[in-house]
């Protein structure tokens, strides 16, 4: 019983925390109403020509339509989000990997509604196997969100991370930490939602694509873009 009791602590704490964190973000925010955005002084981007249409063993494959979202989702996304981007790509072997990107030049504000475990639970999907982890590439370790969507006979496993300003940051407490600190030196930062997933029974299998994928696609993005796209990293 001791142990329950335990085990239950921990998350009831952390929703504790972060709800003062998004309470004491949105006082500040009245008394700060940061103005400054950090993407009017940052090089533009256009996601169509910034993510390559062909790479490595990777091309985009025109006979796949990217699931699309239900109306009252995308009109949320579309007042977020200044550009999106969704692709699937195809390699010698078949195997296809479905690209999402979601970049807004205002990340004030809270994102939870637009993660992909929200974003597919909305349609219809049901959510397993969430879980933390990190990605290694060669130009620093990138915290990403594992997940799978299941709906019917599909299972899709789900790879994705999000970056506020110039850091990659996982979605919740960490998120809302780094909005607070640009909040309070005026500054509004910009960010991105990049979604990785394949459709599989095998999530091990799938994971392990997906991580090819990434790491064919971030030598192939021109470094200032590349940080856009992953965050940088301390030396």
């Amino acid at each position: 019983m001791e142990k329950t009791s335990e085990a239950l602590k921990k998350p009831f704490m952390t929703s504790i925390v972060l709800a003062m964190l998004m309470l004491s973000t949105s006082v500040l925010t009245k008394n700060l109403i940061p103005t400054n955005k950090i993407a009017d002084q940052r090089e533009s981007i256009t996601l169509e020509t910034m993510i390559p249409q062909k790479f490595g063993d990777w091309h985009i494959d025109q006979s796949i339509i990217p699931l699309q979202v239900d109306a009252e989702t995308q009109a949320k996304l579309d007042k977020i989000y200044n550009q999106t981007l969704a692709r699937t790509y195809v390699n010698s072997s078949g195997e296809r990997i479905m690209l999402s990107i979601a970049y807004g030049g205002d990340q004030s504000d809270n994102l939870a509604v637009h993660k992909p475990e929200v974003c597919y639970y909305s349609q219809g999907f049901e959510i397993n196997n969430i879980f933390q982890d990190k990605l290694t590439t060669i130009y620093g370790s990138l915290p990403i969100k594992r997940l799978s969507a299941i709906k019917g006979n599909r299972i899709e496993p789900i790879t994705y991370w999000m970056t506020i300003g110039d850091r990659a940051v996982m979605p919740g407490i960490e998120q809302k930490l780094r909005q607070l600190r640009y909040g309070l030196t005026g500054n509004v930062p910009d960010g991105m939602l990049v979604r990785i997933s394949s459709i599989s029974f095998d999530e091990r299998k799938a994971y392990y694509l997906q991580d090819k994928f990434i790491k064919d696609l971030l030598p192939m993005v021109n470094i200032s873009q590349r940080i856009r796209l992953i965050g940088a990293f301390d030396a």
